[in-house]
């Protein structure tokens, strides 16, 4: 008898919108207070309309560690 050969699959995770909604539904998952509107603001610019729940994770707990003259948009 043959064996089958099974091709790996990465699962790359489907997208999501990055709405404020979806920004304040994962902040109040990961962080212990809401993230401020410069924060979303970021975070919007930086993923873009769409994004994987990881990567929205990862930026949401990112964006905290980041000096905040790095997150602030210039005059």
């Amino acid at each position: 008898m043959k064996a089958t050969k099974k091709t790996a699959v990465r699962d790359t995770g489907s997208k999501i919108p990055v709405t404020e909604l979806n920004l304040r539904k994962a902040a109040a998952r990961l962080l212990a207070s809401d993230l401020v509107s410069t924060e979303m603001s970021y975070v919007q610019r930086h993923l873009g309309t769409s994004a994987t729940q990881e990567e929205l994770d990862a930026k949401v707990l990112a964006v905290r560690a980041l000096p905040w003259a790095s997150i602030v948009l210039p005059d």
